[in-house]
């Protein structure tokens, strides 16, 4: 496996964070291309319109033996026309850029026609809950995705990547695997364990079952640790802001932080064993620590156990 990172938490001009992945033994670049990202490390017009501008790009990184290793646009195509045109570009620009991974997030349709507001469908009852999921899935996600994986193939993209996010249509294995029978199989999983630990599920479980599956696409090194003194009277569940730390049942935590070395290294372990051998991309929101001390901690954790 190689170490990688999700840059935009790198608060750094461009050419400043790549010096800084040289100098601590980071081998690949995810970079964003925009939607819920400032996408401080790529402007996604000035690349799709300029070859010159391109190539002077990914200069910079070849000249510091630094790979590309996806591009990132995670948003919402589902319910926002806007994001829905990133996603499109971020394409483009993967095929120009020779980039064959795209690392998104599946979206979240309104709750029914006419509405504007996604709706996360997290229980059974209420009996509505089973008319909204219907919608959301027959009459948005398969037809829009089917349009997607088309649009991605066009351009030469090979995989995406969705992460296994909260208030996504997708956020585990059992509702990857939904869409990727009905759409195919340019659509699999960026794995980041961080998610999985608030829901209450196991990330190395996750693994087996996405290897089974062919469909374990990247994975994300990203902590994070239940807030015991909350989450015991509170469960989980949790919409206070993430910079309310103090007051939070869990919260995203520098890699070590949350779950130490000896997690990490089975984790690395059961993916190796379930098929996967390629990126992990430290994605860094402990809110904390400062930016820069944050990145180092969590680096020497992935380090360490890779």
């Amino acid at each position: 496996m190689r170490l990688a990172i999700k840059t935009c938490t790198l608060d750094m001009p461009y050419e400043e964070m790549l010096d800084f992945c040289v100098r601590e033994g980071i081998g690949a670049l995810e970079i964003a291309t925009g939607n819920w990202s400032a996408a401080p490390h790529a402007d996604l017009e000035g690349l799709l319109a300029s070859g010159t501008v391109r190539e002077r790009w990914l200069e910079a990184q070849r000249r510091r033996g630094l790979a590309l290793c996806a591009l990132n646009c995670s948003g919402n195509p589902l319910a926002y026309k806007r994001d829905w045109e990133v996603t499109v570009k971020t394409f483009r620009l993967a095929e120009l850029l020779g980039v064959r991974k795209i690392v998104m997030m599946s979206g979240l349709p309104a709750g029914c026609p006419g509405d504007r507001t996604p709706v996360w469908i997290t229980a059974s009852w209420p009996p509505e809950t089973q008319e909204i999921l219907d919608y959301q899935w027959n009459e948005v996600a398969v037809p829009k995705w089917r349009e997607l994986e088309r649009l991605a193939a066009e351009h030469g993209v090979e995989r995406i990547a969705l992460e296994n996010h909260g208030m996504q249509l997708v956020y585990n294995p059992e509702t990857l695997l939904r869409l990727r029978t009905a759409v195919g199989p340019l659509v699999g999983m960026n794995l980041d364990p961080s998610h999985l630990f608030w829901m209450g599920g196991d990330p190395m479980e996750a693994a087996r079952v996405l290897g089974e599956w062919g469909a374990l696409y990247h994975i994300h090194g990203k902590d994070a640790r239940p807030e015991r003194r909350m989450s015991g009277p509170n469960g989980m569940l949790d919409a206070k802001p993430i910079g309310a730390f103090r007051d939070r049942a869990w919260n995203y935590v520098a890699v070590g932080s949350g779950h130490g070395t000896q997690w990490w290294r089975e984790f690395f372990s059961v993916a190796r064993m379930s098929g996967y051998d390629e990126d992990v991309a430290l994605e860094m929101e402990d809110m904390t620590l400062p930016m820069l001390e944050g990145h180092l901690a969590s680096l020497r954790t992935l380090r360490d156990a890779l």
